[in-house]
């Protein structure tokens, strides 16, 4: 039964007819044969048989010549993009004398992936130009700058905020390698690309930018309209920081006008500070260069065959009278005022400045009320990234406020009033924080603390010296000021407030500072740097000089203190340290001051109770001179030349005892006599001669220090000129010294 029920249900199906469903399409039969094809083409255009490869051409280890990466260069795989620049820096590892040929050719195929969508490839070439433009001669370099700069200012106004950020990053290589060829013509009316990447600045941190109107504010377009991420602006700032920090060096031409971000190993002494107490710009510029630094631009390098023209012998009047001859070596060529005109600034590059100072101040003030919060939080320390962006945001308002009110001469009384008003209300913000400490001990917040600590004095000095300023100016300026403010005279009091407060602040910090103190667990105790103690030195000023018509009790007393805490610091920082040669020529230009005719300021060193120290400071420096010995001849040159200016202007500090002192002291310096040894010689003897500067100087020391001895003291005049005449004994000062003793009537 089962099998013939099987085989009579396979005859009713050879047989039905199979039901169509809707949607299901026509079934096709058993027996269709499938005739459809795929086709493939395989390219092999390096494989041909036809082409003859050159053997020695260089290629990576993939047999990729240069030719071949400049083509995957351009390839629609971001992968092979990227694999391409990365087989480039493999191939001129292995062949460095292709570079230099190849350099226009592979810029000119680097820059177009500057603004590649792909952010490794970004990536990758930001690291392969970072290893090879540092290799490329900078002179080889420059021609090719502004392409570098085409491109990567076209990716800062991209519709994508990555890829502004990344172009960013390149141009901080940029300012790293060529920082004169980028910031070339940032202000309007000079050639160049600086002004485009600014413009980039402003459009990537919705400052605007239409910058440049001397009217109205900045406008923004759509690209400013993203919102960055904290760590995106940090990268924004930061390098706009780098950017306006090299702009402004160059525009005023003066490394010593302000402090440098970049905190270089040789550090000038600013000066700008004391420019307003003269009444000249002439004598300002001669008293600037009683110390001449070869690292300002105002000050030529000298020869050996020019030594002659540096140095001289002066004696004073209140030592040896009208009737003695003064005695010079070319008239003080020293104090050649050729250069005076080279120091001026022209207008219009303030004018540049206070704009653009204004331009940015809202994105300042935003940036700063977003971090501070969070950076001054006294239960935990502050993240990385919001510390880093407040500590930049303040760096610029130094740097942009701080060269425009340094320079007030060339600044009118209402562009500064309104750039006055603004620190303030950035100051405003701070001082309720001020000073800044770290909720918890750690090394690098510390330190990064201290630097806003620092800033903050010397935006708070940046205020009083503007303020002293304007009281040293003429009667119609005053008069002017007076007409100005007549009808709001609340707000200047409250303004005049304010910076008492904030000036007491400052004071109390720096005397801390200097001295050395640790109240607190989470108080900063690193030791001064010479960048720092330079940046400190226009708020020690202001402090010092603050007129006595204000507060005159009070302030008299205030201003004995951080003096006698100068002093102290001066003296007891020891011969090895950073600091030190900063210490003797600044306590040496406000000794000279008084010997200006021309100084106006209001403080008077007569006037300040603090002689004993004074001379206390006068009689340390041939110690410490003869322990630097020849570790370090610049900071030598600077306590020579200090106690030769004292001298030659006859200083109120240097009296009967100051010289006998001196003479006594240096006499180690030139010869020693051991007790058990015998006659050593002195450090003077290790000089090298190819410092003939250090010297000489020291001679003509020596021999004005003699010439205004008093005469019956033979035994002590005699033992120095021995040492001196021993240490000389077979030198090219030999001659030098002989000259000198037989013209003072020494011998």
């Amino acid at each position: 039964m089962p099998k013939g029920s099987k085989k009579k249900k396979e005859k009713v199906a050879d047989f039905s007819k199979a039901k169509l469903k809707l949607g299901k399409g026509r079934q096709l039969a058993s027996n269709v044969v499938d005739t459809s094809f795929k086709a493939r083409s395989i390219a092999l255009p390096t494989q041909s048989i036809t082409i003859e490869k050159d053997i020695a051409l260089p290629t990576t280890r993939k047999k990729q010549s240069f030719d071949d990466l400049l083509s995957h260069m351009k390839h629609y795989n971001a992968n092979t993009r990227k694999d391409a620049v990365t087989s480039l820096r493999e191939l001129f590892q292995l062949h460095p004398e292709i570079v230099e040929s190849s350099m226009t050719t592979l810029l000119g195929a680097c820059v177009r992936l500057i603004g590649d969508e792909d952010a490794g490839v970004r990536k990758t070439l930001l690291s392969f130009l970072s290893w090879l433009l540092p290799l490329v001669p900078k002179e080889d370099l420059v021609p090719h700058v502004p392409l570098l700069i085409l491109f990567t200012t076209s990716a800062q106004t991209n519709i994508f905020p990555e890829i502004r950020i990344d172009a960013v990053r390149f141009l901080d290589l940029f300012l790293e390698l060529v920082p004169e060829s980028v910031v070339s013509g940032w202000m309007e009316g000079n050639s160049g690309h600086g002004r485009r990447v600014l413009e980039g600045y402003l459009g990537i941190l919705s400052a605007g930018t239409k910058y440049g109107g001397a009217e109205g504010a900045a406008q923004a377009t759509s690209t400013a309209s993203v919102v960055l991420s904290a760590q995106s602006k940090l990268v924004v700032l930061k390098s706009l920081s780098t950017f306006l920090t090299h702009a402004v060096s160059r525009l005023l031409r003066s490394p010593s006008n302000f402090t440098k971000d970049l905190y270089p190993a040789a550090v000038p002494l600013p000066t700008w500070f004391l420019a307003p107490s003269f009444s000249s710009s002439r004598s300002f510029t001669a008293y600037e260069r009683l110390f001449p630094s070869e690292s300002t631009d105002v000050q030529p390098r000298l020869e050996v065959d020019d030594l002659e023209d540096d140095y001289f012998i002066c004696m004073p009047d209140f030592v040896t009278g009208t009737s003695t001859t003064a005695w010079s070596l070319n008239d003080l060529s020293d104090l050649s005022l050729a250069h005076a005109e080279s120091l001026t600034h022209p207008s219009n590059n303030i004018s540049s400045l206070i704009h653009l100072a204004r331009t940015l101040y809202s994105t300042l003030l935003a940036s700063y009320l977003d971090c501070a919060p969070v950076v001054f939080s006294p239960s935990a320390n502050p993240p990385e990234a919001e510390l880093n962006l407040l500590t930049v945001t303040t760096r610029i308002m130094r740097t942009l406020y701080g060269s425009v009110l340094q320079n007030g001469v060339s600044v009118s009384f209402a562009e500064e009033e309104v750039l006055c008003d603004e620190l303030r209300t950035l100051l405003g913000y701070m001082t309720g924080y001020f000073p800044f400490r770290p909720a918890r001990r750690e090394i690098k917040v510390e330190h990064a603390f201290q630097d806003l600590n620092v800033i903050y004095c010397e935006l708070t000095a940046l205020l009083v010296l503007a303020s002293s300023r304007r009281q040293l100016g003429n009667i119609s300026q005053k008069a002017q000021i007076q007409t100005s403010r007549s009808s709001a005279y609340p707000s200047q009091a409250k303004h005049e407030g304010q910076l008492t407060l904030q000036a007491g602040l400052v004071r109390t910090y720096v005397i801390s500072l200097l001295m050395g103190e640790d109240n607190s667990t989470a108080q900063i105790s690193r030791s001064l740097i010479a960048p720092m103690y330079a940046a400190l030195l226009p708020t020690i000023w202001a402090l010092l000089s603050q007129p006595k018509e204000k507060h005159a009790s009070a302030q008299g007393a205030h201003s004995r203190t951080v003096l006698s805490t100068v002093l102290d610091h001066a003296i007891g920082a020891t011969s090895n340290s950073a600091v030190k040669a900063f210490t003797i020529e600044f306590i040496a230009r406000i000794l000279l001051l008084e010997t200006e005719s021309d100084y106006c300021g209001h403080f008077d060193v007569r006037k300040t109770r603090e002689q004993e120290k004074f001379q206390e400071w006068i009689l340390h420096l041939p110690r410490t001179l003869w322990e630097l010995g020849t570790h370090n001849l610049a900071a030598s040159e600077t306590i020579i030349r200090s106690l030769l200016r004292l001298l030659q202007r006859g200083s109120s500090v240097i009296k009967h005892e100051e010289i006998i002192g001196l003479r006594s002291r240096l006499t180690p310096f030139f010869l020693v006599t051991h007790p058990v040894r015998g006659r050593l010689p002195g450090p003077f003897t290790k000089i090298p001669a190819s410092s003939p500067r250090v010297r000489r100087l020291a001679v003509d020391l020596v021999v004005t220090i003699l010439s205004v001895s008093p005469k019956s003291e033979g035994e002590e005049t005699r033992n120095l000129m021995d040492a001196v005449a021993s240490a000389v004994s077979g030198t090219f000062e030999e001659g030098y010294w002989h000259q000198l003793v037989r013209a003072t009537g020494l011998s």
